[in-house]
């Protein structure tokens, strides 16, 4: 492992080893305000031995094998490892658009583990914004009609317009908010995905390479929005392969051999 802060040693929920006085004010209202809504001692993220094969037959080939992983509201964490070692896999089993073999995930609470597709989507909109590599913005919509989608899908309209105009203000894509994605700039696309992925107040964001298409400039802004984001309270998992971009997390794992340490 390389880092700031030593991982968890196991899946029990670990004490806080920072005085209250060490953490910025900011930081501490947000994490309280989290704590407030999910209830105390509740995790973003709790994953335990998380099992994942791929492939059937003699080709088949454990991807994950025996992860855990605890993350707390307000904290940054970084999967770093190479291309095709599994980190992807296991943001996608994290965020319920996958199912492990084995193993046990609870997000805010919530248990992924069983649940029915209905279920997991109900978690994802409520509990998760996923930020893509690719961005994965609905070309024929535009970019504020992008970042209200959520909203309508978990059936929060009015409030969500609200937090999307806010979000949108804030991120500083007001300006072209009427534009389609084809028409923005890569830096601006992200911000949209970003935005979209907060629209909803999840626990929980989970970035897949999400500097992988910016450049110097875009990327350096966009890890100073995730550091942003747990600020807010908000739990930030991020996979990438880069080591600089790592080391912006307050934790840094790597993934090998299926596991990450």
């Amino acid at each position: 492992m390389v880092g700031r802060r030593a991982p968890f040693a196991n899946c029990k929920l670990a004490g806080d080893d920072e005085t209250v006085n060490a953490v910025p004010a900011r930081v501490r209202c947000g994490v309280a305000a989290a704590l407030g809504r999910y209830g105390e001692g509740v995790s973003a993220l709790k994953a335990c031995g998380v099992i994942k094969s791929v492939g059937r037959g003699r080709a088949s080939r454990r991807v994950l094998d025996g992860v855990d992983l605890e993350v707390k509201p307000g904290e940054l964490v970084a999967v770093l490892g190479r291309s095709g070692s599994g980190k992807s896999t296991l943001l996608h089993l994290l965020g319920g658009l996958d199912r492990a073999d084995a193993g046990s995930i609870e997000v805010a609470g919530d248990s992924l583990t069983g649940c029915t597709e209905r279920a997991l989507t109900r978690i994802r909109l409520r509990h998760i914004g996923f930020v893509f590599q690719s961005f994965q913005l609905v070309e024929e919509l535009s970019g504020e009609e992008n970042v209200l989608l959520p909203t309508r899908l978990s059936g929060a309209p009015h409030g969500g317009s609200e937090r999307a105009r806010r979000l949108i203000s804030e991120l500083g894509v007001e300006p072209v908010g009427d534009h389609l994605p084809h028409e923005l700039s890569g830096g601006e696309q992200q911000r949209f995905a970003i935005a979209r992925a907060l629209v909803n107040e999840p626990a929980l964001v989970l970035a897949d390479e999400p500097t992988g298409n910016l450049d110097s400039s875009a990327a350096a802004d966009l890890l100073v929005l995730l550091r942003d984001l747990t600020g807010q309270g908000r739990a930030v998992v991020m996979v990438t392969h880069e080591h600089d971009v790592a080391s912006a997390a307050d934790r840094v794992l790597e993934m090998a051999d299926g596991r990450l340490g």
